[in-house]
């Protein structure tokens, strides 16, 4: 057990925080924060969505658990190389499905799942207002529908959507030292 209460990240101490939950939650908010003050690499999971996904869910179209498939494998891929290499990561991931987790697990990396935990009618506001983002609004109830809540699962920390992102930040630092 760490001194926070949580146990020890599996394989020692944490090299990769997951900072996950639907869209429009403050993922890479909150990871960008957390790779400045850990300090980590910052990773965004959006990076490693093809062109194709991209323009899938930017005509309003979900993407399912086939199209999700080889997306999580490049990011495990890329976070083995990244823990060998000697870098800590900080990636902001939706990480909805349990099978999908369970992919990043199975990597064999010391992780730590942060999920970001609010109401959708908050986050509906925030994404909103943001510019430029290729996932509309339209998708955050596919969101929420395919999200099975990591609550529970034991290298999983829940944090607070409507929590301020200082208070977020002093959480997810918490969970993971």
């Amino acid at each position: 057990m760490s001194t926070t209460g949580i146990p020890a990240a599996a394989g020692g101490a944490t090299r990769v925080a997951v900072v996950m939950g639907v869209s429009g939650s403050g993922k890479t908010t909150l990871a960008q924060a957390l790779a400045a003050a850990w300090p980590a690499t910052f990773l965004d999971a959006d990076d490693f969505h093809s062109d194709e996904a991209k323009a899938w869910m930017g005509s309003g179209r979900p993407l399912t658990d086939a199209m999700r498939l080889p997306w999580v494998e490049r990011i495990a891929a890329d976070l083995r190389a990244r823990v060998a290499a000697g870098e800590r990561v900080a990636l902001a991931f939706s990480g909805l499905r349990r099978g999908h987790r369970d992919l990043l697990r199975a990597a064999g990396l010391p992780l730590r799942f942060l999920f970001l935990h609010g109401d959708a009618d908050l986050i509906g506001a925030r994404m909103d207002a943001r510019q430029g983002h290729y996932m509309p609004v339209s998708l955050l109830q596919s969101q929420f529908a395919a999200l099975e809540d990591p609550r529970g699962e034991t290298d999983v920390v829940t944090v607070e959507v409507s929590l301020p992102p200082d208070g977020q930040l002093r959480q997810a630092l918490a969970a993971l030292l």
